[in-house]
């Protein structure tokens, strides 16, 4: 019985470990289908070999061009990050995107659009933040308070998001940057980035097939000796000789990986990986162009730098030039014709001058008086000192030495006119069309000093220092204003109905056109008898909450606006065109039959970014006969 017993022991042992290897298989088989639809499958590969979406083999991927490796991803992202941070503080703002527009349609079902201001600094002063109003446009037979349905607004949203417009997310850098666009004369280089390309997105399938380690070894080592050629250069120049050898190796293995039958999901997916990380790079490399391109544009350059530099040192050798008083009288003398412009260019306030004088039939009666800040005095007194205008009579004026009572002292600082680009929704049925760039210039805080200033003068005409004169400006002295007080162009492209928001619950005519600073002639008179020197800081105050420079300057344009309400008298259009400093389609009719250019805009015709088309007409009233512009290399 015993050896019975211990016989049938052993053989129930068997049954039972068979009866448990069986259980594991049965709990195997219900897992393994969990596994695949809770999604854990996505770690690996159906086909049984490893992704490509894991860490290279030792060595591939050391010359990463493409910006694949996942620390180059991270460092960009992070200098991505950075450099908007820079861009928004350093400025001009620049516009983004008009904003959550789904979010938009579902809060506000009246509006119909958007208007986004955005203050752009000029002449080196930083830009303010952005204004982003959200206001209807204007339309024929149409209220500005008009409504559409929600869903109709957001389809239109939906459908211009796929072709926005660049320049309301770059501004005029986008222009810019296409009119200066350099055809890649490199096409070697080119075409070993796109073979490159082709090879990544083959290799992660082809490494797998174990039947074809040969094909595999060829395709990591071009895309290895690729990478390093290209980390070592970008020009076809600095090629080594035996690439061309190497292009038509690398297209032949490539024709080898294409023929072999592989998962078209996993080149499809590589594929698509390297195009997303090509556009991100690309837009990161744009957004930094565009702020490279917005710093130059409000950076004095480096050779006008050391023209003020040279001329202030060489006015404090020279201190008797302040004891000239031989033009007192015309000074104050209210029967001569006075110009004020307001500026920290020493170039551009000659410009100006010289223009005004050469195109003018006598320039005896011609007094100019320039409105600089401390740092910028010296130099420019000096240099109107040692150049001379025909018999015009110049004036500079320090304006933080000026002795004015009872105005705040952010106020006494030199504040410049300031432009503002304006994106806005137009009527058009193209959605490429619908979104517009505008751009308007109006007075600065300094220019609600004049009255004070001038107490003598009765009539002024105001220049900015980025306008050339191409007629006689005498016949402005004659204008009957018929009781205005601000004689301007007007720009119906923008109406004070698109800038509700900006202007507050003010009254206003909301089919009102804007005007624009650049030419203006003022009746200092009528401004006195009005006060709206007053006018214009009770505005100021009613919106002002602290006095930092960029909430002054946010506020300007509601204030200045406002201030002249139904006191603009408008000039005939042919006094001034204005656009020269962002528009590079303007008629060349329209340029010459101008008695006034202004090149408002960042493209300003002293720099390098200047449109060249329409820098020869400011070029040509430059003075360059004076010896400190030779020695600064001073060559707009």
């Amino acid at each position: 019985m015993k050896g019975v017993g211990g016989g049938s022991l052993p053989a129930k042992r068997a049954w039972r470990g068979l009866g448990v290897a069986v259980l594991g298989l049965v709990i195997l088989s219900m897992l393994v289908p969990l596994v695949f639809l809770l999604g854990l499958h996505n770690g690996f590969n159906s086909t049984g070999y490893v992704t490509d979406d894991r860490s290279p083999p030792s060595g591939f991927g050391r010359h990463d061009q493409l910006g694949l490796s996942k620390t180059h991803n991270q460092s960009e992202a992070n200098q991505s990050a950075h450099l908007g941070d820079i861009m928004r503080r350093l400025g001009p703002a620049l516009s983004k995107d008009i904003g959550n527009h789904i979010k938009e349609a579902e809060d506000e079902t009246n509006s119909r659009g958007s208007t986004q201001v955005t203050a752009i600094g000029k002449n080196g002063l930083p830009a303010s933040p952005e204004i982003v109003l959200k206001q209807p446009p204007d339309a024929k037979n149409r209220k500005f308070d008009g409504s559409v349905e929600a869903t109709e607004y957001v389809k239109g949203v939906i459908a211009a998001e796929s072709e926005k417009s660049c320049q309301q997310e770059f501004g005029s850098y986008c222009i810019w940057s296409q009119e200066h666009k350099q055809e890649m004369n490199d096409s070697v280089v080119k075409k070993m980035k796109d073979q490159l390309f082709v090879a990544r997105a083959y290799y992660p399938s082809v490494a797998k097939l174990p039947a074809h380690d040969t094909l595999s070894r060829g395709l990591k080592e071009n895309i290895q000796e690729f990478e390093h050629v290209l980390s070592e250069t970008t020009t076809d120049a600095d090629l080594p000789p035996y690439i061309r050898k190497r292009l038509q190796k690398m297209e032949s293995t490539i024709t080898k990986a294409k023929a072999i039958v592989v998962d078209c999901n996993n080149v499809d997916k590589k594929l698509r990986q390297i195009l997303d990380l090509a556009e991100d790079e690309a837009h990161f490399h744009m957004k930094q162009s565009a702020f490279l391109y917005h710093l130059a544009a409000q950076t004095m350059p480096k050779s006008h730098h050391c023209l003020s530099m040279r001329l202030t040192v060489e006015h404090l050798r020279s201190p008797s030039l302040d004891k000239d008083f031989s033009a007192a009288e015309k000074y104050v003398n209210p029967a001569l014709h006075h110009y004020v412009i307001l500026s920290n260019n020493i170039l551009a306030s000659s410009v100006v001058i010289n223009s005004t004088v050469m195109q003018a039939n006598e320039s005896k009666s011609k007094v100019f008086h320039v409105l600089t800040d401390g740092q910028n005095y010296y130099a420019m007194k000096l240099w109107f000192s040692r150049n001379f205008y025909k018999e015009a009579t110049i004036r500079v004026l320090n304006i933080e030495d000026l002795n004015l009572h009872n105005h705040d002292t952010p106020l006494l600082h030199l504040s410049l006119p300031e432009e503002f680009r304006i994106s806005f929704r137009s009527d058009s049925k193209s959605l490429k069309t619908q979104l517009r760039t505008a751009y308007i210039s109006v007075f600065g805080h300094s220019h609600f000093l004049l009255p004070e200033i001038f107490k003598n003068l009765k009539k002024v005409v105001v220049l900015d220092d980025d306008v050339v004169v191409q007629r006689d400006l005498s016949p402005l002295w004659s204008l009957d204003m018929e009781g205005k007080v601000n004689g301007a162009v007007q720009f119906c492209t923008v109406r004070l109905g698109q800038l509700k928001q900006a202007l507050g619950e003010k009254s206003f005519d909301r089919n009102s056109c804007t005007w624009l600073s650049g030419l203006n002639i003022i009746d200092l008179v009528r401004w006195r008898e009005l006060n709206l020197t007053e006018i214009y800081r009770r505005l100021l105050q009613d919106q002002q909450h602290s006095i930092k420079e960029e909430s002054l300057r946010a506020q300007l344009l509601p204030a200045s606006l406002l201030t002249f309400q139904n006191l603009v008298y408008p000039l005939d259009g042919s006094w001034a065109l204005s656009g020269l400093g962002h528009d590079y389609n303007i008629d060349s009719q329209a340029i010459r039959n101008a008695a006034v250019l202004h090149y408002n805009g960042n493209m300003k015709p002293w720099l390098d970014l200047g449109i060249p088309k329409y820098k020869r007409h400011w070029k040509k009233f430059l003075k360059r006969e004076d010896q400190f512009m030779g020695e600064c290399n001073v060559n707009p």
